[in-house]
């Protein structure tokens, strides 16, 4: 019998070339490392010739001793892989323009509980947000960013992720285009969401050139940030239907409440540490 006081619950994740024996050998190292699996999950890619696994397990044996056990078995497949102590908070910025929408969901969820997240920042490129912000109680940054400014704005903003341990970046409806250093150096910790029309309908007002289009179908999409803009691997997708008796902001409504329950359950997963890079595609172990 395994006792509770005693024990820690751990998330391993991990990806390496697929071949015979992997998950013999992870679990014989989680076993030597006196582990009791409570979840596992795996996924060969065919594609790209990749496999892929989440295991949650607990054990008495200090963070230090399971990573010491897994890492022979790191090394003989070429894994990259993690192990993190199961329900700790990410540290996550937050960054937004003036919509408020997700940016707001994501701090009510955060504050009930529901989302795995510590968030010790919000950026914005403007002041509209700053009120939201202080009424959640987090400090709240003002970068403004002209094409003058904008190195200095994202050197700023490299700055706040320094001071603050930053994990996790999400934009919320940030309105900016980042650099493709900055793409590059948050691969895969940084998470966008944007409306489905991409790329039938850029620009300003979607919602209004969607309705006038006569579209049927209203969603979202949550990806991580890369420097192909919108088009980094998807983390989640949510559609809803919508009909010729909806007005344009009858649209615009039903399109925020997508986006922001479509990103809440981007960064939860991730968060989770159920997501796992496939090349341009993601493994969600959901």
């Amino acid at each position: 019998m395994i006792d509770d006081q005693l024990t820690a619950s751990y998330i391993l994740t991990l990806s390496c070339p697929d071949r015979p024996g992997i998950v013999h050998a992870v679990a014989g190292a989680l076993l030597v490392a006196g582990c009791n699996i409570t979840d596992s999950q795996q996924y060969g890619s065919q594609s790209t010739g990749t496999f892929f696994m989440r295991v949650e397990a607990t054990t008495a044996a200090p963070h230090a001793g399971l990573q010491a056990a897994l890492e022979p078995v790191a090394q003989a497949f070429g894994m990259r892989w993690s192990l993190n102590p199961a329900g700790r908070k990410v540290r996550t910025l937050l960054m937004a323009s003036t919509s408020a929408h997700c940016l707001n969901d994501l701090l009510f969820l955060q504050r009930s509980g529901t989302l795995p997240i510590e968030i010790p920042a919000i950026v914005s490129n403007h002041q509209d947000l700053a009120g939201l912000a202080e009424f959640y109680g987090i400090p709240f940054h003002h970068i403004p960013v002209t094409p003058d400014t904008k190195v200095q704005a994202e050197d700023t903003l490299r700055a706040l992720v320094a001071e603050h341990d930053i994990e996790l970046t999400v934009l919320a409806r940030y309105m900016q285009i980042i650099s493709d250093d900055l793409c590059a150096e948050l691969t895969g910790s940084a998470i966008n969401i944007h409306h489905s029309f991409l790329p039938s309908f850029k620009g300003a007002r979607p919602y209004h050139q969607a309705h006038a289009r006569g579209v049927k179908l209203v969603g979202a999409t949550a990806h991580y940030v890369t420097a192909a803009l919108d088009e980094g691997p998807i983390i989640e997708q949510e559609v809803i239907r919508v009909d010729h008796r909806r007005t344009p902001e009858q649209f615009v409504q039903m399109g925020r409440d997508v986006e922001a329950r479509t990103l809440a359950q981007a960064v939860q997963w991730h968060a989770e540490h159920r997501v796992l890079l496939d090349g341009n595609r993601t493994v969600v172990f959901n």
